[in-house]
């Protein structure tokens, strides 16, 4: 058995676990443990920017309006404070790690506006490849110092008298290592990646939010997904994402003959918050009809947008014609791991960051570009915290006890179209029971083996992503955000507003459609 050893170990390498070991400085040994490549996250293909009210025009609390607003009022208001006003003194951290923000001849800031935000606060670098350059520019700095172990995937968490003291991981080649530390932070993303159509990193499954489950940790919020309105699709499959900052630069979302869909459908139209236009865009495809963004009044739309020209020239979608095909997909998650205003989940020594956290700070639904703004400011928090964290030092008694893995094994394929089918943009409680259904008998016969293959970890934590999903939805009777229900279809702030549905794996007997909140 392979042993490794440090006082902060990062799962994940995302930006939010990037700027955490960056943070760290010298002050602590961090390794990051990956299980992809160092590149190979979500934070990497962030196209539209970070929102921060950094210009004078605008404010904090501006842009707080705007991000509870997004949110349907399920925001922490405390923590979202937090977000909006520590938001712009991280931006200028960033400019200090070298990332270059795209200015204006003048020297100033070129600021982008993005759907539900009330001006242009945006910003960007290399048109729309913000996430490359600021994932490029953490790197550089932290390979310099910091181990990184890439290709290897964390499996389980280890605990000793109720504390995490360190994670079980797995290579490629099924090589088993124990890697030991004082303080485990999850930063693997969210679990967007389990739908057939998404805009994530083929890596983003939901796993360390399993993990987290799997040890005792409280999970929240698990019924709320967030559907970007324009993935870039052909013949079906999504193949890339669509900037919001196309429509903030005039794009309209139009059907094949040409209409305007969101023309009377919001005060805000193209812009409006992602939940509503990605309704629209979805029973317009109901219909049958094809949907479009008609690019023809954006200026300069191949400069300013080179990600996605790229993107459109590698699948054959001739720009000349002014119309970009585009669907509704699987994007970002709000729910995740429950911790506090310092990414402290319900286990000691056990802290999460980035979207595999639940901070509250998005609510019901993200407002854009919100989502690299918070990677940095709880990145900043959480490092704040373990700096001062004194070191745990223990004797620790290690065994390898195996995993659970499923008996009955289905594809990717088939949990993909189950969520999609009952736990997609709009939901109803006769489809939602049916995908609490389908998940609870595959959870229901497991067996532990000594030695399981990654495909068998990660199809079973998947399905337990799945039941989450599923069992959150059914129980929220209620619209709010990302959370469409037909059957519930207004927002009932007398029984829903701020309550959280969470799940624990010690709260309630598991794997039962009819557990509590």
């Amino acid at each position: 058995m392979n042993i490794r050893r440090s006082d902060v170990l990062v799962i994940g390498s995302g930006l939010s676990g990037l700027m955490t070991a960056q943070l760290l400085g010298l002050d602590k040994n961090v390794i990051i443990l990956t299980k992809g490549r160092l590149e190979t996250s979500n934070s990497y293909l962030a196209q539209g920017g970070i929102a921060a009210a950094v210009q004078e025009s605008d404010s904090w609390y501006s842009h707080f309006i705007d991000t509870i607003q997004a949110g349907r009022l399920h925001n922490n208001a405390e923590t979202t404070k937090a977000l909006v006003r520590e938001g712009p003194a991280m931006v200028h951290k960033l400019i200090e790690y070298g990332v270059d923000f795209d200015q204006e001849l003048d020297g100033h800031f070129q600021y982008g506006k993005e759907g539900a935000h009330s001006l242009s606060r945006i910003l960007h670098a290399g048109g729309d490849a913000t996430g490359k350059h600021v994932v490029e520019a953490l790197k550089r700095h932290v390979t310099e110092k910091r181990m990184v172990v890439e290709g290897e995937t964390a499996v389980e968490l280890i605990l000793q008298n109720n504390e995490c003291v360190g994670v079980w991981s797995i290579n490629g080649d099924g090589k088993l290592t124990a890697n030991i530390a004082s303080s485990v932070v999850i930063a693997s993303g969210g679990y967007s990646g389990l739908y057939p159509l998404h805009s994530n990193a083929s890596t983003i499954t939901g796993d360390g939010i399993s993990l987290a489950y799997d040890a005792g940790a409280l999970v929240s919020d698990m019924e709320f997904i967030q559907f970007h309105p324009t993935l870039l699709v052909k013949n079906g499959f999504g193949v890339g994402l669509v900037s919001e900052a196309v429509r903030g630069k005039g794009a309209i979302l139009i059907d094949e003959q040409g209409l305007p869909l969101m023309e009377n459908q919001h005060p805000m139209k193209d812009l409006a918050p992602r939940d509503v236009v990605s309704r629209v865009l979805y029973r317009v495809r109901q219909d049958g009809r094809e949907t479009f963004l008609d690019i023809r009044n954006v200026p300069d739309f191949q400069r300013n947008f080179p990600t996605i020209t790229r993107l459109c020239v590698e699948n054959g979608i001739p720009l000349e014609k002014g119309k970009i095909p585009v669907a509704p997909g699987a994007h970002f998650t709000m729910g995740g791991i429950d911790v506090d205003e310092v990414g402290r989940s319900t286990i000691k020594g056990l802290y999460a960051v980035g979207e595999a956290a639940n901070t509250g700070v998005h609510g019901a639904n993200r407002l854009a570009s919100n989502s690299l703004l918070e990677g940095i400011v709880f990145a900043n928090r959480l490092a704040d915290h373990l700096i001062n964290e004194p070191l745990r030092i223990a004797q620790i008694d290690l065994k390898w006890h195996g995993l659970e893995i499923l008996k009955q094994v289905p594809s990717h394929t088939q949990l993909c179209e189950v969520l999609n089918e009952y736990a997609g943009i709009e939901r109803t409680s006769e489809g939602l029971s049916q995908a609490t259904e389908y998940f609870n008998q595959l959870l229901q016969k497991t067996e532990r083996i000594e030695a399981p293959t990654l495909e068998q970890i990660q199809m079973r934590n998947q399905v337990l992503i799945g039941w989450m999903i599923a069992t959150s939805a059914l129980k929220r009777t209620e619209s709010r955000g990302s959370h469409f229900r037909t059957d519930f279809p207004t927002q009932d702030d007398v029984q829903w507003k701020q309550k959280r549905i969470k799940r624990g794996k010690f709260e309630h007997e598991p794997f039962k459609s009819s557990s509590g909140a």
